[in-house]
């Protein structure tokens, strides 16, 4: 593969909660824009997702765009949604059951459009509507092409790659950041990703890192490292590695030791996140 501009998106799901009582609310009537039409705003997109507050940025080149237009996404969010709600970038939001039930059923349908285990190749199980509560999803878009055949052998198997890379560039991480274990009952196992015509969705991260420009910057920086390292210098971290990840992301702190002990430095956390081996 020739050398080319990579770029980088999110689309990242936030929470409404009352400050006050600390009581989850759905977002389903508070914005403009859905799945099907996004409404557009200065530097991305807003939307509801479910019971969720959705944004997405303008796919960014480096690590100055990536911050500013999460920032600024953010900012025009908080300006729509009424000031008596806080927005909480929480892996999980419990409502309370009878609150729940007197949502309508497209507020609470999950799973609508699959996504798959880059280790195994296999379609996800769909989730459980039942549950009273949600995940709060931080997906993180890579680009490096454009148009590509989502059904194309050589295309999947790309996008297979780039998204077990990026477990170890960013998910194996993630646990010094998000420990909960609840949001992978339904998402964000290791690997968990969806093929795009310019890329590869990688879905396993939580909304915890939105939280944090240190942390902004530095998903910003792992995923692109990751990537570069994989398809323009064909390093390829499961070569070394294996699929050691996988039991790291889907046991959280249980098996980070795993890591601590074999850890070279992919990508460095942040000051104060790094766990002690």
């Amino acid at each position: 593969m020739t050398n080319q501009r990579i770029l980088i998106g999110c689309d990242p799901e936030l929470f409404l909660r009352n400050p006050n009582s600390g009581s989850y609310f759905s977002a389903h009537d508070m914005i403009p824009g859905t799945k099907e039409d996004p409404h557009p705003v200065p530097n991305g997109m807003v939307q509801v997702d479910g019971t969720a507050l959705e944004f997405g940025i303008d796919p960014a080149a480096t690590e100055e765009e990536f911050s500013s237009r999460i920032q600024s996404v953010k900012g025009t969010l908080r300006e729509m949604v009424d000031p008596g709600y806080e927005i909480v970038a929480h892996p999980v939001a419990t409502f309370e059951p009878a609150y729940f039930k007197t949502l309508p059923p497209w507020a609470t349908e999950l799973g609508c459009t699959p996504d798959f285990n880059a280790w195994t190749g296999d379609v996800n199980p769909r989730p459980n509507q039942r549950a009273a509560f949600r995940t709060g999803s931080g997906h993180i878009h890579i680009g490096w092409t454009q148009g590509a055949d989502v059904y194309s052998g050589m295309h999947i198997e790309t996008c297979r790659a780039v998204a077990r890379q990026m477990d170890y560039y960013l998910g194996v991480y993630s646990v010094l950041w998000d420990n909960d274990t609840k949001r992978r009952e339904l998402y964000g196992k290791a690997g968990a990703f969806r093929i795009k015509p310019y890329g590869v969705e990688y879905r396993t991260l939580s909304n915890r890192w939105t939280d944090s420009d240190m942390l902004v910057r530095w998903v910003y920086r792992a995923a692109m490292k990751g990537t570069t390292d994989l398809l323009f210098n064909g390093k390829d971290a499961t070569q070394d590695y294996g699929n050691v990840a996988v039991d790291i992301i889907n046991h959280s702190d249980e098996t980070w030791q795993k890591w601590a002990d074999i850890d070279v430095g992919l990508m460095n956390p942040p000051i104060g996140l790094r766990k002690a081996a």
